[in-house]
Formats: structure tokens, C-alpha cells, sequence
């Protein structure tokens, strides 16, 4: 039986084909391309789909089961004919309205903090200042349930996913009339909640040949089951556009003023629950590092060229904003320290290292609440790279350890699927089939006392650039 894995990110889209004895079989993948000019950060639904259609049509061994995960918060607006009203505003965009919520309520309710990136207040915005597309608004969908709805009709989200539209009540597992009550926006517009791995339909569409199809949730939820966190104490470092780790813990703190700082809480499985410590430019730092200042070069070249010492330069990675524990919008990256003997060398590794700090800061403020993982894996495409990798677990002087597949995320994808079509019993056992353990990187003692140094110095760059606005 071959299964397949749907990963829809920001920066483009891939499917992985895999058998059911855990034998990879083949990956296909094709960007494209966001805008990000005048302060708005767009991408375009249309764009996505044709991606989806490519690589689905450069697939040979069609799968019979087909898990959809994608990024989060975005949301889609179609009119009753199915088209795409405008251009996805993406979770960076500074468009939104949240002044019609209550934060107390959003907080205890949905489990996240009161903020413009979730699907709901963007679609205020929309409500308010492009009232002629909402009044064609039929449905209001995020990636994941767009996509699915495209190719089976119907229209469903997986609970992880809902999450991200600031309007689900992670305790009932359903939409909060109450908050939609606040925003002024029909909740009949949205996709029908169901759990993650839940099997929504069959489809022929895009050369597909009679696929069961399965919402595998975000993408970070995917990422880590296709690491194998399932036990609280264990958390995921899901290095991609963004850059997020996803602690695993068994209950919803009662202290919910994490929300505060920008740590949600999301359904996840067993009972267990994970929240996300992010930056909104993990990988996408380095994008723009390569992109204006070494663009003929690879990354491993990158990496090559890189000196083992720490950087004197510092960098705060606040290029779209500061995402948790600040949850500030208007943040602004600041590079420290540059002298005429910098080379874009030392940048470029002082970038990796800016990131790293940005882990830290919010490794720290996770404890302070009682989630405090010792154990992390690596996925994502900044797994790939082990002078970044040495240089986190030096940062956090903790033990990274890389997940050996060709792309974790479809793989968690694959999993759920196969357990939803029921292949597997369980994703334990699933996990036994498909996940293999690759490189641990150690903590170097003497370099993690030298980054905990510059850290302390690193803590006080968010204010000044704060103050330089």
C-alpha cells in the first residue's frame, strides 16, 4: 500500500510517497513565491494550487491514502462558485483588527493570546476595509481545509489547525459562537471541526485515483509525530520559513497568562497537549541573508565558509516582526558589532546564531511555566545544516538530535494517515516502521559558556532596537 504525505508551506508545497513497510518510495516539491512589499505580506491561493497539481502530476505511484498538513492561521475566502477572492494575507501581515475581542475571553477560551496573526482578526480587517470581497464571502478556510475541500468536497478542518483562527474552545473542541459573536463574522462560513487523522473523503482530483484523503493537521503538529514526540518532556525543532519548538505536555496549565507571551495551546493526541514557541524568521533569516548578500551560493557552501568560533556580530532576527514571548509586530532586526574586518561570513553565522538565542529566550520563558522539555529533535530544512545545528545545541547546552528522513513533516503526515486507513494500530507502532534516528549533536561545554555570555548581552537587544523604532 502506498501512502502519501501533503505538506503545504509558505515558501512552497511537497508530497512524499511512502509504502506501508516504511520503505520511502519517492518526493516531489515546487515552490513559489510570497510578497512582501509595502508592509504586506501576501501569497496567492491560485499559485499554491497549481503547485499541488504539478507535483501530484510528477507522482508515480499514486497513493491510496493521502494525509493534507499545512501552515497555519492564513485563511482563504471563496465566493459561492468556489473562487479565490483575493490574496492570502499571511500570519507576518500587520493587517489586522482585534479591538471587537475580549482578551480574557480569547485567553481562557481559545488557549492563545489576544493577536493579530490569527485568521479572525484578518478577516475583521477584510470585513471592515474590503467590505465588497467579505459581502462575496461564501467560506473562510485555512490551507489545510482548502486544500481538502478542493479535492473531496468537503469542508473540514482538523482540530490543531482551528486553533489558529483565534476562535476554537480547545476544551470542547469546537468553534467559540462567543468569539464570533465578538468579530461580527457568521460561523457558518467555517469548516467543520474534526480530530486530527480524521478520514474526510475520497478524491480523483489532480490525478488522484480514488485517494482516501486525511486532515494530518499544522504542520508543526505533523513534524512532530513524524519525530516521534509523544511523551510529555520531549519537544520538536521544527526549523523551516519559521522556526518552532513544540514542547509535548500532558494538561492545559492552569496559568494561563502564557498566553501572554504568546504560547497557545493545541490539541494534540493521547489527551496530551503541545504549545509553540516560535520566531517568525528562522529559516527566513537566513533566506535573506543568502538572497542580498550571497546569492550564487549554496548553503552547505554557506556553512563551509563559516569560522568555528562564536560571532562577535550579533544579530536579533526580528526581520517580520518579534513572534513569542514579545508577540510584537512592529519589532525591527538589529545587527551588532559589524567592523570593517567583517566579512558576510561572520554575518551569515551570526544570523544561525541570532536564531539560536531567539530558542533560548523562549526555552527560559517555557520553564518559568512549568514546560520544561530535556529532550529535543530536529526537523525541517534547518536540519540539514550541522554547523546550525551545533550551534543550537551549544546555545541551549542541550543534546539536538536530527530525525533521518527526507522530510519529517510528510512523514508525520504519512503516520496519522495510515493509522486513520488503518494500516497501523497506533503511531507508536507506526512509529516503529518509519522513524530512524540519525545524528545527535552534542553540546560543546566551553562554547556554551561562551554563548551564555554573549546572551546575557543578547537579552538587552530587543529594547534598544525597541527604543530605535
Amino acid at each position: 500500500m502506498f501512502i502519501g504525505g501533503l505538506d503545504i508551506g509558505t515558501s512552497g508545497c511537497k508530497i512524499t510517497v511512502y509504502d506501508d513497510k516504511g520503505n520511502f518510495i519517492e518526493n516531489h516539491y515546487k515552490e513559489y513565491d510570497s510578497v512582501h512589499s509595502d508592509g504586506l505580506h501576501e501569497i496567492d491561493a491560485n499559485e499554491i494550487i497549481k503547485a499541488i497539481k504539478e507535483i501530484i502530476g510528477q507522482t508515480q505511484n499514486i497513493p491510496e491514502a493521502l494525509g493534507i498538513t499545512s501552515f497555519g492561521e492564513s485563511c482563504v475566502l471563496l465566493d459561492k462558485d468556489d473562487n479565490v477572492l483575493d490574496n492570502v494575507m499571511l500570519y507576518t501581515d500587520p493587517r489586522a483588527d482585534i479591538s471587537s475581542f475580549d482578551r480574557a475571553t480569547v485567553m481562557n477560551t481559545a488557549g492563545c493570546p489576544l493577536h493579530g496573526m490569527f485568521s479572525l482578526p484578518k478577516v475583521v480587517w477584510i470585513k471592515k476595509n474590503k467590505p465588497e470581497i467579505y459581502e462575496k464571502c461564501d467560506k473562510i478556510l485555512l490551507m489545510e481545509d482548502f486544500v481538502v475541500y478542493l479535492l473531496t468536497g468537503n469542508a473540514c478542518i482538523d482540530y490543531s489547525l482551528a486553533t489558529r483562527t483565534m476562535a476554537f474552545d480547545i476544551r470542547k473542541k469546537e468553534w467559540s459562537r462567543e468569539i464570533f459573536d465578538m468579530a461580527g463574522i457568521e460561523i457558518e462560513k467555517m469548516s467543520k471541526p474534526v480530530p486530527c487523522g480524521t478520514m474526510v473523503g475520497i478524491s480523483n482530483k489532480f490525478g488522484l485515483k480514488d485517494t482516501k484523503i486525511v486532515v494530518c493537521g499544522q504542520d508543526q503538529i505533523a513534524s512532530a509525530v513524524g519525530a516521534g514526540a509523544f511523551e510529555p518532556g520531549v519537544a520538536v525543532d521544527g526549523s523551516g520559513t519559521v522556526e518552532c519548538i513544540t514542547p509535548v505536555f500532558e494538561s492545559i496549565p492552569d496559568d494561563l497568562t502564557t498566553c501572554d507571551h504568546g504560547f497557545p495551546f493545541i490539541p494534540y493526541f493521547d489527551g496530551n497537549y503541545v504549545c509553540y514557541a516560535f520566531s517568525f524568521t528562522g529559516g527566513a533569516s537566513l533566506k535573506w541573508f543568502r538572497d542580498n548578500f550571497a546569492k550564487d551560493e549554496k548553503y552547505s557552501a554557506l556553512d563551509a565558509s563559516v569560522s568555528d568560533k562564536c560571532s562577535s556580530v550579533m544579530v536579533l532576527p526580528h526581520f517580520a516582526g518579534a513572534a513569542t514571548p514579545y508577540m510584537d509586530a512592529e519589532a525591527k532586526a538589529l545587527i551588532a558589532n559589524v567592523t570593517l574586518e567583517t566579512s558576510k561570513y561572520d554575518i551569515y553565522k551570526a544570523v544561525m546564531e541570532g536564531v539560536a538565542y531567539e530558542m533560548r529566550t523562549n526555552m527560559e520563558a517555557l520553564c518559568d511555566f512549568g514546560i520544561n522539555p530535556k529532550k529535543m529533535f530536529a526537523t525541517g530544512g534547518g536540519s540539514k545544516s550541522p554547523v546550525w545545528l551545533q550551534v543550537k545545541a551549544d546555545v541551549l547546552g542541550m543534546p539536538i538530535t536530527v530525525i533521518d528522513a527526507p522530510e519529517v513533516g510528510t512523514l508525520g503526515a504519512i503516520m496519522i494517515t495510515g493509522c486513520a486507513v488503518g494500516a497501523f494500530e497506533s503511531l507508536k507502532s507506526a512509529s516503529e516502521i518509519y522513524i530512524k534516528i540519525g545524528k545527535t549533536y552534542e553540546p560543546n561545554a566551553e562554547k556554551h559558556a561562551a554563548y551564555s555570555e554573549i546572551f546575557e548581552k543578547y537579552r538587552r537587544m530587543y529594547k534598544i532596537a525597541k527604543e530605535l523604532r
